[in-house]
């Protein structure tokens, strides 16, 4: 693999929207944060939290496309296939097929939860994540319309990495908190 700085510079080729690139941030620091509890390959899992939207913009979000032209490009750039299987299997709506390692768990689980996190903060009166409490975004898992576009389900594939909800939510909002700023919350 590739430095971070080369997978940025590739992101950044692909992606312009300012909030999909927080978004790829966020996802980052989440997954990096899951491997550490893990005991999985930090840079691994961060590199693939960095690029599974990779080709959000290229397929217009296509949810039969999304994830399958990025793994394509991911692959093409000699990544390890267990990454570019993640990157696939985060959208299982292209596959048809149900993720089935840890890693696909905690993509997934990992990059959905940064949006319910984000969506927290912005209704705090400061809008930023350092005031977002975990038992908030819990309750919020509750409340279907808040943030509808945000799969419940999804999150809660964190217990099938043993993770708990309210565990997975605390690792998240503190693997978010030194990025904030970059994140513009």
């Amino acid at each position: 693999m590739k430095s971070r700085e080369y997978y940025l510079d590739l992101l950044n080729r692909n992606v312009n929207n300012p909030k999909m690139i927080a978004h790829s941030l966020a996802s980052e620091a989440v997954l990096r944060a899951l491997a550490v509890r893990l005991g999985e390959d930090e840079n691994l899992w961060g590199i693939a939290g960095l690029l599974h939207d990779i080709d959000v913009e290229i397929t217009s979000s296509n949810s039969k496309e999304h994830s399958l032209v990025g793994a394509d490009m991911l692959e093409a750039e000699g990544l390890p296939q267990e990454l570019v299987d993640a990157v696939k299997m985060h959208n299982e709506m292209s596959t048809g097929l149900e993720r089935s390692t840890r890693f696909q768990y905690a993509l997934a689980a990992g990059e959905t939860v940064t949006g319910l996190i984000f969506a927290t903060a912005l209704v705090q009166p400061d809008k930023k994540i350092s005031s977002v409490k975990v038992k908030s975004v819990v309750k919020r898992m509750k409340e279907k319309l808040f943030a509808a576009s945000v799969n419940r389900d999804t999150i809660m594939e964190c217990e099938k990495i043993g993770i708990p909800l309210d565990q997975f939510v605390a690792l998240s909002i503190d693997a978010l908190l030194p990025i904030a700023p970059e994140l513009g919350l």
